[in-house]
């Protein structure tokens, strides 16, 4: 009885372990069909279409049995995914890129969060890309460039895909654009951080480059006296009038005065009356007279203005560290930069700009 109960026993669990031996084997046979699937050259393929990384391509080509379509596909998803993620650090740093299409000049910003990656290939290509694209559209909305498409999918797929390969938050900020039917665009762009685009009436393309340089240099706050709103003039008046009320002249002597230098103030800060900052011998409206031209106006941009960066405080850091206490939090960002008033100096960039050797006569 006792060995029939054993042999009963030994056949039972024979039988119960069975189909878990062939679904193991089964098992094992599939994922063996699945590495023999991927091979070295598939992975190859697939980081070079995508830029994700070697164990991630092998991983998601084991999931697709060496489809490298699919693979691809469901990378971009995750790299959706990714992009959404880090869409809420702080991107200052950057590019302006320049397109032009049937007479019309555009500068588009394109924002990242470190210089390092501001220079990077693959970041300069969709800079230049997204400038491009953005010149053959006829308006200026940052959403509509987004959903335009290149080379087969939407520009906003492919900001995502390099967020994926780069790592970094990417974001393309703003769009300028200038030229129209009768008017002549040139444009400048300044170690790839201050763009300018100028549109003239007359003259030539070289001739606004030549002028963009200038406003790079420069930074004029207005085109021409008619461009500055009447406010301004009058908050620029009161200013004036309270310097000299205490100087004990004669009220028409003190009339006379303001409107001196307010003239002043105007000739320095409106671009034609500026003088021509390449030959210092004339100024830019005489220069514009000269080749048959009129001002029409200028757009400027500089990477990152207005958006507010996180400082980070290491002295600090290192002393709570070396004192065994910690960093009860982060330092305030600073407010946003704010735009120079027109009678306010120029800022250390654009003191730069204007001693680079471009400039230089």
């Amino acid at each position: 009885m006792k060995v029939a109960a054993a042999l009963a026993l030994t056949a039972t669990m024979a039988n119960a372990f069975a189909p878990l031996s062939l679904n193991h084997a089964i098992s094992r046979r599939s994922t063996s069909l699945s590495m023999a699937a991927v091979t070295p050259a598939l992975i190859k393929e697939l980081r070079e279409a995508t830029g994700a990384g070697m164990m991630d391509c092998k991983k998601v080509l084991m999931e697709f049995d060496g489809d490298v379509d699919a693979a691809a596909e469901e990378l971009r998803k995750k790299g959706l995914a990714k992009a959404d993620k880090k869409a809420s650090r702080v991107a200052a740093e950057g590019k302006i890129a320049m397109g032009k299409a049937n007479g019309r000049s555009v500068l588009v910003e394109v924002n990242c969060e470190t210089d390092f990656v501001a220079k990077d290939e693959s970041f300069s290509k969709f800079a230049d890309q997204a400038a491009t694209l953005a010149a053959s559209l006829s308006g200026d909305d940052v959403e509509s460039l987004m959903a335009a498409s290149v080379d087969g999918s939407s520009l906003e797929e492919v900001r995502a895909g390099l967020v994926s390969k780069i790592g970094e938050n990417i974001q393309v900020r703003r769009i300028a654009a200038r030229g129209k039917e009768g008017t002549t665009t040139g444009a400048y762009i300044h170690m790839n951080r201050i763009g300018v685009l100028v549109e003239i009436e007359g003259g030539t393309e070289e001739l606004c480059t030549d002028i963009a340089m200038h406003v790079a240099a420069m930074n004029p706050a207005y085109a021409t006296k008619d461009d500055v709103p009447a406010e301004d003039i009058e908050k620029e008046r009161e200013i004036l009038t309270a310097q000299v009320a205490d100087s004990g002249k004669p009220a028409d002597i003190v009339a006379k005065m303001v409107e001196g230098r307010l003239n002043k103030f105007l000739a320095e800060n409106c671009l034609v009356s500026q003088q021509y900052v390449k030959t210092n011998d004339r100024t830019v409206g005489k220069l514009l007279e000269e080749n048959g031209a009129k001002m029409v106006g200028f757009t400027r941009l500089a990477v990152g203005e207005g958006i507010e960066k996180k400082k980070d405080d290491f002295a600090a850091e290192v002393a709570a560290m070396a004192g065994g206490g910690k960093v009860d939090a982060a330092p305030a960002a600073p407010k946003a930069e704010e735009k120079a008033s027109p009678a306010e100096a120029q800022s250390e960039d654009e003191v730069e700009v204007f001693q680079l050797p471009e400039l230089r006569v």
